[in-house]
């Protein structure tokens, strides 16, 4: 069952240029010269029931602009859309109650007054039963652990207790699709950590499909299985992050320490033939890059370990977020 539906969605904004100068200005007072953005051109993706997806991109790349297209608080300048079987901008009323939403920066709870009373209003917004509210949220409040918070006011919480609340208002409905817009930002690794471990029980529990935006990498690598990767309103990448690693990962790396000081000329020597690559950390140690999947570490060792004493050694993988930069970086469709 598809949960998200999008084929050739665009979103055009209509924008002008100032002219240089006075005389410019003079002239934008009676006539502007405009122009159109793309802010996302032509892009077509699914997400399954069930799915944990990534969507990532850098900053204007349209990942904003999708979500509010997606979530009806955009309208579509082209292209067809359908969010749980319906069209989210013209369904706005019957689609709201079907999907949460949490935006990193924006705030759903009311300020100034207590935790449990904005739940109680959107409560009523969403027209919860009594009983089907203390059955989930009971569990929500316990799993993300802000019962005691329920008596403060929104405005005297730290940023990691208010994204936790954030995070259960979103959910008072229970709805099967979970909009998550850089939902971890600024928040410290504790909390991250909680946050992660909550969503996954959402998910394996009641198989809430979750759409994840942010730029912290680690939380797509935690959570998610697939990816969108979006690039100046294109989608460059859409599968799963396994696939991109084993494809487009470079490999294996492995770091080397040694007892001594080593020269980088002479470790090239002893792995002459070896698709590898050296990167210097500091005199002792080293990171050797494999170029190919024929490679094993045995390889490296055998043609070290007569010449030079090895202290430590450290096999890595390479990480989604270097894999993105370097996707970036060559200007490279994946798609």
């Amino acid at each position: 069952m598809l949960r998200i539906e999008v084929r050739e969605l665009t979103k055009q904004f209509r924008s002008y240029r100032s002219r240089e100068g006075l005389a410019g200005a003079f002239r934008d007072l009676f006539k502007r010269e405009y122009h159109t953005v793309n802010a996302v051109n032509s892009i077509s993706f699914e997400v399954q029931a069930g799915d944990m997806v990534g969507y990532i991109g850098e900053n204007g790349a349209g990942k904003s602009t999708t979500i509010k297209m997606l979530t009806g608080i955009l309208q579509p300048t082209s292209g067809f859309i359908r969010v749980n079987g319906m069209d989210p901008h013209k369904q706005r009323e019957e689609f709201v109650r079907t999907i949460g939403v949490v935006f990193g920066q924006r705030s759903q709870l009311w300020w100034d007054i207590a935790v449990q009373e904005s739940f109680r209003l959107l409560k009523k917004v969403y027209r919860v039963s009594d009983e089907d509210y203390k059955r989930h949220m009971g569990e929500v409040i316990e799993r993300l652990d802000i019962g005691e918070l329920l008596s403060r006011p929104v405005r005297k919480l730290s940023l990691g207790q208010r994204m936790r609340c954030e995070l259960a208002a979103a959910l008072i409905h229970n709805p099967p699709l979970l909009f998550l817009d850089e939902p971890t930002i600024g928040l410290d690794v504790l909390v991250k950590l909680k946050i992660r471990d909550f969503l996954r029980d959402l998910n394996r529990t009641y198989g809430t499909t979750v759409l994840l935006t942010t730029h912290d990498l680690s939380d797509i690598e935690a959570l998610c299985s697939n990816v969108i990767m979006l690039d100046e309103g294109k989608v460059i990448y859409d599968g799963g992050l396994q696939h991109l690693r084993e494809n487009w990962g470079g490999g294996r790396s492995a770091i080397i320490e040694f007892t001594k000081k080593v020269e980088l000329e002479e470790l090239s020597a002893l792995t002459l033939g070896l698709e590898l690559e050296w990167k210097q950390e500091n005199p002792i140690k080293y990171k050797a890059v494999f170029q190919s999947s024929d490679i094993t570490v045995s390889d490296l060792l055998a043609r070290l370990a007569p010449f030079l004493d090895v202290k430590d050694i450290r096999i890595e993988e390479t990480s989604t977020e270097e894999i993105v930069q370097k996707i970036y970086k060559e200007g490279i469709s994946y798609a």
